[in-house]
This record gives C-alpha cells, sequence and structure tokens, in this order.
C-alpha cells in the first residue's frame, strides 16, 4: 500500500479479469475512488471455486502487513457450466459451490478486523447471443443456461444471508433493464459498459448502505493531498488559486 489508502480487491473470474476494459466495472471504480482507495485486479479468466480455494494463501496471505479493507468477489458462471462426459472442465456441483464459497469467505474474513466483503451473484445470459459468439474449433461445446445460472446466482445470495455477508444479486438487479438482453454484453456473457454500470451501482448503494466504521463509501474517504496550494490552478480573479482535488465534472455519470 502507498501512502497509506485504503486497497480494495477484485477477486473472481473473467468478469473481474475484464472488468478494466472497455468501459468495465472495475475501471469505474478505480475512477470514482481515485486518490482514496487503492483497486487492485486479481482476476482470472475461466476459473472456478476450486482454483480460487487453491490459491488463496497466496493472493490473500493471513500474515500481510497490509490487509484489504473490501474485496468483492465473484465467482459461479463457470461453476455452473455444465459437466463435461471426461469429468474436465470448471463444472462444479451446487453443494461444493456453496461450501467453497463458505471458505472463501471464512478465509477472507479472517485477514483482519477490518476487512470487509462483498459477493456478487451470477449474473443472468444472453443465451442466443452466447451460442452464437462462442462457437470454437479448439473448444468442446461449452453448455450454459440461465437456468443454472440463475440457481447458482440464489444459492451466492442464500450463503450471504445465512453467514451475514453483503451481496450484489446480479440476477436480479440486472433484469430491472428492460433491454438487458441486448444492452448488458458483449457477447452474451461478459458485460458490457451498460452492463457495468449497473455492477457499479449496485456495489456503490450496498457500500453506501453499510454499517461499516470507518464507513467505505467513495464520498465518505478522504481525498489524498486534497489542502489548498499556491501551485492550483489561478482563478478568474487572478488574485487566488482554485483547489480541483474535488472535481467530478469528467464523469458522464454522476456516480452517488
Amino acid at each position: 500500500m502507498l501512502g497509506g489508502r485504503p486497497v480494495f480487491v477484485l477477486f473472481g473470474s473473467s468478469i473481474v479479469q475484464y472488468s478494466f476494459s472497455n468501459g468495465g466495472w472495475g475501471a469505474t471504480l478505480a475512477d470514482i475512488y481515485a486518490r482514496k482507495a487503492d483497486i487492485l485486479l486479481r482476476g482470472y479468466i475461466g476459473w472456478n471455486t476450486r482454483r480460487a480455494l487453491q490459491v488463496m494463501d497466496k493472493v490473500f496471505p493471513k500474515d500481510s502487513p497490509v490487509q484489504p479493507s473490501l474485496v468483492i468477489v465473484y465467482f459461479g458462471g463457470n461453476d455452473s457450466i455444465a459437466a463435461h462426459s471426461s469429468g474436465l472442465g470448471p463444472h462444479v456441483p451446487i453443494d461444493e459451490y456453496i461450501d467453497n464459497m463458505r471458505k472463501i469467505a471464512d478465509h477472507l474474513k479472517s485477514l483482519s478486523e477490518k476487512t470487509r466483503v462483498i459477493f456478487l451473484s451470477c449474473p443472468p445470459l444472453n443465451e442466443e447471443m452466447l451460442r452464437t459468439s462462442t462457437s470454437s474449433t479448439i473448444l468442446s461445446e461449452i453448455v450454459r443456461t440461465n437456468e443454472t445460472c440463475h440457481l447458482y446466482s440464489d444459492a451466492c445470495v442464500a450463503l450471504c444471508k445465512e453467514m451475514n455477508l453483503k451481496v450484489v444479486d446480479l440476477w436480479h438487479a440486472m433484469q430491472k433493464r428492460e433491454d438487458w438482453m441486448t444492452a448488458c454484453f458483449t457477447d452474451g456473457l461478459h458485460l458490457s459498459e451498460e452492463g457495468s454500470n449497473i455492477v457499479v451501482e449496485e456495489i456503490l448503494k450496498v457500500v453506501k448502505e453499510a454499517d461499516w466504521e470507518p464507513c467505505l463509501h467513495w464520498k465518505a474517504l478522504p481525498t489524498e493531498f486534497a489542502e489548498d496550494s499556491p501551485y492550483d490552478l489561478v482563478s478568474s480573479g487572478g488574485d487566488a488559486t482554485v483547489n480541483p482535488s474535488e472535481w467530478t465534472i469528467h464523469r458522464k455519470i454522476p456516480w452517488d
């Protein structure tokens, strides 16, 4: 950690790894929290909860001198893929998925008394778009359905209720938008800028409403080096400077 800022870690599969691309939700969070918190990306395309558990001690070592203030976790989309006849592949039965997510949560909660956790549940799919975009000669058929995504999403939400964890129910949040099937995806699975904006909105809502001490909402965190300076921009009157540290006029969306 540089300069004493809080550290937020985004941990998950491709929806996390791609979150800094094409107006992704990770990049938007990094902009919102600029000079307030450091957003670290730990995303791994294709991963399921089994692989996540294999690296928990490496990605989140318990003896690290600096522990994250917030970890946002997404796994489930790959776990929910239909099982392959060979036994290979990312499928994880739902009972094991729940157990694995519980172990992930327990590990993260043990890092420090101040480490907070938010789980993201499985979003829906545009199955037709996905079939068109993922045809491949090098991969076996990948079977993803909204039926199984819904089951794994509900399982994640139920686990968070059981463990008193914060959760963003992406399955329902995405479908509040009438045109979600066409607007929210780049390929039927991964998120477009519009889909990512829903994720950001829901995360900010959870953080703002959480009874956490300290509060981790961006408006509650101090801006680094925000004191007035004679080296700031000169005012129109020419006799003073204007401090731009808190300006947000560059943003297309006035995030709350």
